[in-house]
């Protein structure tokens, strides 16, 4: 599907500039995001079975050992909720980080849709290779949110069952 050809100096050049406005530029959107499109409980964001409340990412890929290590594009712009631990038992706070994870996986999701867009001026293998990347590069901070939100979810619900008090049945 090419129908730009340039050379491969100015491929290499295209190629890295899209990318330097394609990623950042879907983070910065997705700051302007409302809070309508972050619920947890949407088709995109809900916990399958399969997941096991987050815990299959951790069987499988030992998503604890190494999450601390990538970096938090939350704090990019001003405005960003930082995501590199959690600094609040406040409720508030992490309704807010439940909701950031929804966040954070959107722009990931929707950074690896314009990579078909480097077939324009790729050739096919290229192109391809383009695509692998922008799943590779995009899946791993998904696989960290899909790991992290059911567990705060929960430590959420445990709260709440805790504040609620229990009904004394008379005998």
């Amino acid at each position: 599907m090419r129908i730009i050809y340039i050379s491969r100096f100015w491929t290499i050049i295209v190629d890295s500039l899209a990318w330097a406005i394609i990623q950042p530029g879907i983070a910065y959107l997705s700051m302007r995001f409302p809070p309508s499109l972050l619920e947890p409980d949407a088709w995109l964001f809900r916990t399958r079975a399969w997941e096991k409340g987050g815990e299959i990412y951790d069987r499988v890929l030992r998503v604890r050992r190494w999450k601390g290590r990538l970096p938090s594009g939350g704090t990019l712009f001003p405005g960003g909720f930082p995501m590199y631990h959690i600094a609040s038992r406040d409720e508030d706070y992490l309704q807010t980080w439940v909701s950031e994870t929804c966040r954070a996986e959107l722009c990931h999701w929707l950074a690896i849709l314009p990579s078909v867009l480097f077939f324009f001026w790729n050739p096919p293998w290229l192109g391809a290779i383009m695509v692998a990347y922008a799943i590779l590069f995009n899946a791993v901070p998904i696989v960290v949110q899909r790991h992290n939100r059911p567990r705060l979810q929960a430590i959420i619900r445990r709260r709440e069952r805790q504040k609620t008090p229990t009904s004394l049945h008379p005998r």
